[in-house]
């Protein structure tokens, strides 16, 4: 279908949905190397325009990957919930969003219209919102998961505490987890991305881990960021498996680059529920996602690349997952060029992720390469602590040594925390008071020379050397 609109005497034609789209999408590389972005600002406004007035139920009606040919397209379509969309139904694109920043938008509200929300419709409504609309919006929306501690909570902050280890040497990661702890972070998880495949190496790392928080009796889960498949063959092998992790995409295409299936989540998520591990709750998947993956897989169908990132959600959301998250910056500046793209995607991400039913979180960060610097990883910080996010990465000195990039230090944590008036998780709170890690008012104590998690700690990391 062809659509039109007349801005400033120009007439704007467009093929189809998928462009009005992209040409709505605010300027990012990432789209600009895909060919599917606006020419011109007038061309981006005349796509907003057309988008405003177009029904929600469009969405329903027009699919911009056909469904035939891709799974995640047919899961959307055959799971949405057509009851929870009801009161939304009669809605265009730009009356939605009015609703959405009214106050008959509350969190019951929400909750209850998420299933019944697209992720076409939710990326759309985002493309006519300002950054302030997206932070209003997605604070009244809160997603609660549990496992050993309960993470999103209003008015709470959880840190995946992030020990990784360019080598995987144990003791390293034991030090950056100690490290972690004693600045009260770790609520999230505590999630080590290994520079090895090998199934000995992560088998280790998973045992460690668990000694640490069965030791220390610390109410938080672990995961170690493998394939899929290597943690399957871990958990059969029984190895403590805490969470199942998986980067995942937007399109069949896209997560077939990655080796993964929604058949092959189900079994890992299957096999991680059969561990019984959890104590407050069942949620046991973490997914991570990334605006780029897809076109960089050659994946992306012409669909702009907020749209295919949005596309991820509905797929995590079909396994109730603990913890999702959006590498923002990862991907590099062929994608997001600069910090105010990073920022603007950030938003996005959160806002799409939280309409969608999602307990999102966001890895806010940046690759040395891209026109960004920490004072725009400040900004996106804070404000995704103003638009109430459910975690954020805690990095020593926010220097990622394995990965090599830059992320948020578990000091950044402590800032957002102190300014906003955040709290961890309240498991995980009470637990940093009964160590005399912080205070009751969840303010970090010096440590003294002999506190049992430093000396323990280093026992153990001697044991594993």
């Amino acid at each position: 279908m062809t659509y039109r609109s007349t801005l400033a005497g120009e007439v704007h034609r467009f093929d189809d949905l998928k462009q009005v789209m992209a040409c709505a999408s605010p300027a990012r590389s990432g789209d600009q190397l895909a060919g599917v972005a606006a020419a011109t600002a007038q061309q981006r406004m005349a796509a907003r325009h057309v988008l405003a007035d177009l029904p929600l139920k469009v969405f329903l009606q027009e699919a911009l990957v056909p469904y035939e040919d891709d799974n995640i397209t047919r899961l959307i379509i055959d799971t949405h919930d057509a009851a929870a969309f009801a009161p939304v139904s009669h809605l265009t694109v730009g009356a939605f969003r009015d609703w959405l920043l009214g106050d008959g938008a509350d969190t019951d509200a929400l909750a209850a219209l998420a299933p019944g929300l697209t992720p076409e419709m939710v990326a759309a409504v985002s493309k006519l919102m300002r950054n302030q609309d997206l932070i209003a919006v997605a604070r009244k929306a809160r997603v609660v998961t549990r496992f050993r501690n309960t993470i999103g909570l209003p008015g709470h902050l959880a840190v995946r505490l992030q020990p990784n280890h360019p080598t995987d040497d144990l003791r390293g990661v034991a030090a950056s987890t100690l490290d972690g702890l004693m600045y009260g972070a770790g609520d999230a998880v505590i999630g080590v991305n290994p520079a090895s495949d090998s199934l000995p190496v992560l088998a280790g790392l998973l045992r460690m881990l668990d000694e640490v928080i069965q030791r220390f009796e610390i109410p938080t889960q672990s995961c170690v960021l493998t394939h899929v498949t290597n943690t399957l063959q871990l958990a059969e092998a029984g190895v403590p498996v805490d969470l199942v992790f998986q980067s995942i995409g937007g399109t069949e295409k896209t997560n077939r680059s990655f080796g993964v299936t929604p058949e092959l989540l189900a079994e890992a998520q299957a096999a991680a529920l059969a561990q019984q591990r959890g104590t407050v709750g069942s949620n046991v998947m973490y997914f991570e996602t990334g605006q780029g993956s897809a076109l960089s897989a050659n994946a992306n169908f012409g669909v702009d690349q907020q749209t295919c990132e949005v596309r991820a959600y509905a797929l995590a959301r079909r396994y109730n997952p603990l913890l999702i998250n959006t590498v923002v910056g990862f991907i590099g500046p062929e994608y997001l060029y600069d910090g105010k793209q990073i920022i603007r995607a950030g938003l996005e991400d959160h806002f799409c992720g939280k309409l969608l039913g999602l307990p999102i979180g966001c890895d806010v960060c940046y690759t040395n390469h891209a026109e960004a610097d920490q004072d725009d990883m400040d900004t996106l910080l804070v404000l995704l602590g103003a638009a109430g996010i459910n975690f954020v990465i805690g990095v020593p000195g926010a220097d990622d040594v394995m990965l090599n990039y830059q992320s948020t230090s578990f000091h950044d944590a402590l800032f957002l925390r102190e300014t906003l008036g955040l709290k961890r998780a309240p498991e995980f709170e009470a637990w940093l008071q009964r160590m005399q890690i912080t205070d009751r008012a969840g303010q970090v104590l010096p440590p003294s020379a002999n506190h049992r998690l430093l000396s323990d700690m280093g026992a153990l990391a001697l044991g594993h050397g």
